[in-house]
């Protein structure tokens, strides 16, 4: 009687989906074999890029290219590059360009964002909606590049930082976050009297970290990466990012700096080993600083994109 019940129990049963059925041993394997080769096109140009920096000439000229296999090991090329000439000094820019930058955008955005998710304040819904539409509708590069230019920061590095200053999906991202967050806990606090600046400080942002260090990220990769801003707006060399630095190494070797390129035409660096030393030192800052905001991305971009 049993057996007959649970027979009848089991052809009742409404099947599982496919995505809920245990995976095979051919679709692991699949899995893992597609894996490993995204890994490997990931890993892959990153080594030969590492092994070429640290090649010595000799050896570049005899493989007549990129190195995969080590064969010697050199600090020359990063010698020469940190020796205190132009590409020290754009790292320097860079590096003042992407803090100062990320400060200050951030600094924006969570204003914006905290006042954009305060329902019923003054003109809400019309900011809202004409910073969306500025998503879609732009002015263009010469509007922009005369807007600068009336505004007399041609030559400042203040170009390279307030024509992108601000990111509306970013600001949309924290705006769904900050709505997210309990009302009982604002309202509380405003009931002890606290003012809009000291809830967003001690109880939103702290309540925000996840998703504050994600844009965060965002924020500085773009500030680091960005080569198109000083290329337009800037004519001094000296003032010149890492990113335009590496532009004019690999795209243009006659427009590279004067220093390396006595070291080029006297046989002492390689040219093709500067290129690759500079790419290593355009990464470094990027490899270093995204494990520690990995962690946050779950939380702070599925929470802030689902919510609100």
């Amino acid at each position: 009687m049993s057996l007959n019940t649970t027979l009848i129990r089991s052809l009742k049963a409404p099947a599982r989906p496919v995505w809920e059925e245990p995976p095979s041993k051919a679709g692991l394997t699949a899995k893992g074999g597609f894996l490993l080769l995204c890994c490997l096109g990931v890993l892959g140009p990153l080594w030969i890029v590492i092994v070429t920096s640290l090649s010595p000439k000799p050896v570049i000229d005899r493989v007549g290219g990129l190195v995969v296999i080590p064969q010697g090991i050199t600090f020359v090329n990063y010698k020469e590059l940190l020796s205190g000439g132009q590409v020290s000094r754009a790292i320097m820019v860079s590096v003042g360009v992407t803090l100062c930058g990320t400060l200050f955008s951030m600094t924006v955005s969570v204003l914006a964002a905290y006042g954009l998710s305060r329902r019923g304040t003054l003109g809400h819904r019309f900011f809202l909606m004409t910073m969306m539409a500025t998503m879609f509708f732009g002015a263009g590069l010469i509007p922009t590049y005369l807007l600068v230019q009336s505004l007399h920061l041609t030559d400042t590095y203040l170009s390279l930082i307030l024509p992108s200053a601000v990111s509306i999906f970013n600001i949309l991202v924290l705006r769904a976050f900050f709505m997210g967050i309990s009302p009982e806990l604002t309202e509380s606090a405003r009931i002890d009297g606290a003012s809009d600046l000291r809830i967003l400080l001690t109880i939103i942002m702290p309540l925000s970290r996840a998703v504050l260090a994600v844009i965060s990220l965002f924020y500085a990769v773009g500030y680091w990466s960005a080569w198109f801003n000083a290329s337009i707006y800037l004519t001094d060399q000296r003032m010149m990012p890492l990113q335009n630095v590496l532009i004019q190494l690999v795209q243009k070797n006659t427009e590279a700096p004067a220093g390396l390129q006595q070291a080029v035409a006297t046989g002492h660096l390689s040219s093709l080993g500067l290129q690759m030393a500079v790419m290593v030192l355009a990464l470094i800052p990027v490899g270093i600083a995204s494990p520690f905001v990995q962690r946050h991305f779950k939380k702070g971009m599925l929470t802030g994109a689902i919510k609100g």
